[in-house]
């Protein structure tokens, strides 16, 4: 092979490669998993890997603040329909779990817990373009819910729970 040729097959091959590992980062950044702060800046949610197949999204709740005269000063589970949960801590609580990839930036098949109404939903969530999380969640179809916008949170995670 000429001197010109190889050196234009290599030049393609490395344009190539770089191209394919860029591609994978951006689709590895696309991804929900971390700290999420609440539409009402008043939580912050760990959305992690549930089990070892990678596949399924989980979320915690890591962090949220008491409001002064809050008849739950302890941060505990007290609506829960089973009375046994009702003496367990908010805070660590997983509250969604079983989050399946429904395509790229979205999962759905998932459950979200209520804490404050005891009820559990059916949820999607959905990575926006602005790189906020979209988490809705819904009683049998979607059009019959409720949506909420996180913003991605990065700074150092307070005590929990905190007034």
């Amino acid at each position: 092979m000429p001197r010109a040729a190889r050196f234009l097959w290599f030049r393609g091959a490395a344009v190539l490669l770089l191209s394919l590992w860029a591609l994978t980062s951006i689709a590895a950044a696309a991804s929900p998993e971390g700290m999420w702060l609440t539409a009402g800046k008043n939580g912050v949610v760990e959305v992690f890997r549930c089990a070892a197949d990678g596949d399924t999204l989980c979320g915690r709740l890591a962090w949220f603040r008491i409001k002064p005269g809050d008849r739950n000063a302890q941060g505990l589970d007290l609506n829960n329909p089973d009375p046994k949960l009702r003496g367990r801590s908010l805070c660590g609580l997983i509250f969604m779990y079983g989050f399946r990839p429904a395509g790229p930036d979205s999962w759905e098949d998932g459950a979200v817990y209520d804490p404050e109404s005891g009820n559990t939903y059916h949820g999607t969530i959905s990575l926006r373009p602005d790189g906020r999380l979209a988490l809705r969640g819904y009683i049998g179809i979607s059009l019959f819910g409720r949506s909420e916008v996180w913003s991605s949170y990065t700074e150092p995670l307070p005590s929990c729970p905190s007034r």
